[in-house]
């Protein structure tokens, strides 16, 4: 994403949620990229899915986020990682 597009998506989250908020974060990566991809929720609890081949991981996250600042913050991260899907 480029920087424009993070504001857009601000935007969005601000009319959309009253923040403290329940958000929910979906992943899609190699399954190489598992230990990157849980390294963004140290301390939450998350659900992991295998493709049927193995190839893949899925990853849902249900997590209490303060901010659309904060759920900004987890995209970027995230982005960074090779291949990664974002749901």
């Amino acid at each position: 994403m480029r920087a424009n597009e993070y504001t857009e998506f601000r935007k969005k989250l601000e009319r959309s949620h009253s923040w403290p908020a329940l958000y929910m974060f979906k992943f899609i990566v190699s399954s190489d990229k598992e230990e990157e991809l849980t390294n963004l929720f140290p301390k939450n609890k998350v659900k992991m899915k295998s493709s049927k081949t193995g190839k893949y991981i899925s990853l849902t996250a249900e997590i209490m986020i303060g901010s659309s600042d904060q759920v900004v913050a987890i995209y970027k991260k995230a982005h960074i990682i090779e291949g990664l899907i974002a749901l």
